[in-house]
């Protein structure tokens, strides 16, 4: 098992300064029980704690199959399985099986670690899986503790108290954002419930509702521009404010505001099957969370009709389309931004149909970075070059980042229209990326246009002089549209448009015009909770630039409605699937 980092200086010091302030909370008073009962809030899915209790651990993109082994003496040295493991958000599917035999399982796994890392040993005493480890061990404290010995108590609360009082010394060493909010989230949490820690509430609402005002924009958004991260802030600010008003305390202006500006923003980053946009390294979220998190916020807001988190969205019928329509995050935040600039989504009812591939970082760094090029998206690259490109640095970041230059929402006679525009190849090969959008109002058609210009004199002696780098040859383009894995997609009508068959019945028809060449592409999803990435097709348009532009249309349009019998009564998502 991996325990120690080795990132540089500055990581092996705070995981000593972590492991000395583990080692004093240690010796802390112990708490001796609850201030009052918790209640479960976090939610888990029964079949993967079927999983789990039949020795099949999937954690963090690896699959180790061992039954009859204690959690912590699986062979595997993956580090990111063992963050995760330590984590304990997997207790959420245990307690959602709920059984006596998943309940005596959890309760080995919980002493054990206690037996092996309650003295601040293992790679989980950092201040973000303190945060999480404590809620789920807060939440899940009935379900843990039926039936345990008073001795087994005893160690359960001192295991609970060291934890807590690491948290208060160490809270402030987390990153700024969803790591920080964990921490203070699990320590208010704490504080709240047991005895004798009231005295560390006070300064963590204070804490936390600093960083709601420092990392929550004036429209809801995180700098990370991560939908699902801005999900995850939201369900923590969401528990804390729970737990602060059930306990009779007042939960602080500035973290009020924050859950009001989050929900109307994640409104508008859903698509219509309830799931969230997948950009900047954010999956879709676990089904139902976003809808459960927004109930217990008790916001009603609608979505806004502006930029929501630097994303616009179209929708009409039962048609969604978001768009990243924002410069991608830069320095810190941008350590898993993607280079997305004008790509879209687009879900038809409750059946994504075009995606993003999404975010390989759970399948190893070669497939984090590929991930995050522009091909990876459904929009249009230049071969060769994403719309910006990493520094290859340590962590690497988007360092020469695409602006985007034109955002322009109309409302027309034929429907709703967006017009937006990006310079990531401007100071490359002296070209403009625009791209026009325009979904009908009932719906049942999405056309596009794109765009390639070199409009200044000073841009056609860029792209003269990226032409002669290549020898006189040709700037490519290739204008991508990523198919969900249940997109059916067919070569139609002699070669001249690709029909798209959604598993619920309905029948989507893409044309374009533009283009020299169209075909249908090998492609893959990269999905959180998978052991590999998911086989899917993409349609692709090639071309070159001539002269100083080029300019492709294209059109998606349903051809065949879902049959209202059958209308999306199932999803095909399945657990540990390859």
């Amino acid at each position: 098992m991996a325990t120690f980092p080795t990132e540089g200086f500055a990581a092996r010091l705070t995981h000593w300064q972590n492991r000395w302030a583990a080692w004093q909370s240690g010796r802390s008073h112990a708490a001796t029980g609850f201030v009052s009962h918790p209640e479960p809030r976090s939610i888990g899915l029964f079949a993967r704690g079927k999983q789990l209790m039949a020795g099949n651990f999937l954690l963090a993109g690896h699959l180790v199959e061992s039954p009859g082994t204690l959690l912590w003496d699986l062979p595997t040295s993956a580090p990111e399985f063992w963050l995760e493991a330590h984590g304990f958000a997997w207790l959420d599917d245990m307690a959602a099986v709920g059984d006596p035999i998943a309940r005596a399982r959890a309760q080995e796994w919980i002493w054990a670690w206690i037996a092996r890392y309650g003295r601040g040993k293992g790679p989980g005493w950092t201040p973000d899986l303190t945060g999480r480890r404590l809620i789920r061990w807060i939440n899940h404290a009935i379900f843990l503790m039926n039936g345990r010995s008073s001795a087994d108590t005893q160690r359960y609360f001192r295991a609970l108290s060291a934890q807590t009082m690491f948290l208060s010394r160490r809270w402030h060493a987390s990153a700024p954002g969803l790591p920080r909010f964990e921490a203070l989230t699990g320590l208010i949490y704490a504080g709240l419930a047991l005895t004798g820690m009231e005295r560390l509430v006070t300064p963590a609402i204070a804490a936390l509702a600093r960083e709601c005002e420092a990392e929550i924009d004036a429209h809801g958004g995180l700098p990370t521009r991560s939908p699902e991260e801005l999900l995850e802030v939201f369900t923590l600010l969401t528990w804390a404010a729970q737990a602060l008003g059930q306990a009779d305390q007042t939960v602080p202006q500035a973290h009020r505001a924050a859950i009001a500006r989050i929900a109307p923003t994640l409104r508008s980053l859903r698509h219509s099957d309830g799931a969230l946009a997948r950009f900047h390294g954010g999956g879709r979220g676990m089904d139902g969370r976003l809808d459960h998190a927004l109930a217990a916020s008790g916001v009603k807001a609608a979505p806004g009709n502006g930029p929501a988190m630097g994303f616009l969205r179209l929708g009409a019928g039962r048609t969604s389309v978001i768009i990243d329509a924002a410069d991608p995050p830069g320095g810190h935040a941008g350590a898993s931004a993607h280079a997305s600039t004008l790509a879209f989504e687009m879900t038809s009812g409750r059946r994504p149909v075009i995606v993003n591939c999404g975010s390989g970082k759970p399948f190893g760094i070669e497939w984090h970075r590929a991930g995050r090029a522009t091909p990876s998206h459904s929009t249009l690259s230049l071969d060769g070059y994403s719309s910006s490109r990493l520094n290859r640095g340590t962590p690497e970041i988007l360092a020469d980042r695409a602006h985007v230059t034109q955002t322009r929402p109309t409302e027309t006679a034929e429907g709703h229209a967006l017009r937006l525009a990006h310079d990531g190849w401007v100071g490359t090969h002296g070209l403009t990326h625009s791209r026009l959008l325009l979904l009908s109002h009932d719906g049942r058609q999405l056309g596009g246009q794109d765009e390639l210009t070199a409009a200044t004199p000073e841009n056609r002696a860029r792209l003269a002089a990226a032409i002669t780098r290549k020898g006189g040859g040709e700037v490519r383009f290739t204008l991508r549209f990523h198919l969900h894995p249940d997109v059916d997609a067919a070569i139609d009508m002699g070669g001249n448009a690709v029909s798209l068959a959604l598993k619920s019945g309905e029948i989507w028809i893409f044309r374009h015009s533009g283009s020299r060449g169209l075909s249908v592409e090998p492609s893959v999803y990269l999905e959180k909770g998978r052991l590999m990435p998911r086989a899917a097709k993409q349609i692709v348009l090639s071309g070159q630039v001539a002269e100083f532009d080029a300019v492709i249309g294209w059109t998606l349009a349903k051809a065949q409605d879902t049959p209202l019998a059958i209308r999306d009564l199932e999803r095909d998502d399945t657990v540990y699937s390859i």
